[in-house]
């Protein structure tokens, strides 16, 4: 069975992600929230078709910033509700919006989103996946693995033999520091 590395060298729309994005750690909060916010909205769905809608939720959700999206109100969920550039279900929206809420709290307590991140690692995937089931919303195990593999906080978004690998490597991503 291919895999990422296998398929997405090349392709049209995943090739630049999985060059340049896909496992490379990350420390701003709003390539967090993206990421978590795309991640969320692709359950059900293929990580193309968010790919392909990733600009629409640029501008939806008011350019990933964790202040505005947690300030949304009604009027604001039926304005997502309406766009056709996103995934229209009432869950993801309000799970945007609850998790943004959430963020915020977590500067309160932590200092910011990567530094709670940082404070929990390092965690197995059922330890991560049990804390974010109680933290955030709409966020099970494929959910957050891949949330935190695309962030390198947990291995394997790369084959060993894919030169992509070998870069990540080279900036020690959190998995590496057990």
């Amino acid at each position: 069975m291919p895999t990422y590395c296998d398929i997405a060298p090349g392709h049209p729309v995943h090739a630049d992600y999985h060059a340049n994005e896909y496992g490379f750690p990350q420390r701003d909060e709003r390539e967090l929230f993206e990421r978590l916010l795309l991640e969320i909205n692709q359950a059900g769905l293929s990580w193309e078709t968010i790919l392909r809608k990733r600009e629409g939720f640029r501008n939806a959700y008011s350019g990933f910033d964790v202040d505005a999206v947690a300030a949304y109100d009604d009027a604001d969920i039926a304005r997502l509700m309406a766009d056709a550039g996103i995934i229209r279900n009432r869950l993801k929206v309000l799970a945007a919006i609850h998790n943004a809420q959430v963020i915020q709290r977590l500067r309160d307590s932590h200092g910011s989103f990567v530094a709670w991140l940082d404070a929990q690692h390092p965690l197995s995937k059922p330890e991560w996946v049990k804390l974010f089931k109680k933290t955030f919303r709409f966020t099970g195990g494929e959910i957050t693995g891949e949330f935190l593999m695309s962030l390198g906080y947990l291995p394997g978004a790369h084959q060993e033999s894919c030169p992509v690998h070998a870069r990540l490597v080279k900036l020690g991503p959190a998995w590496m520091r057990k």
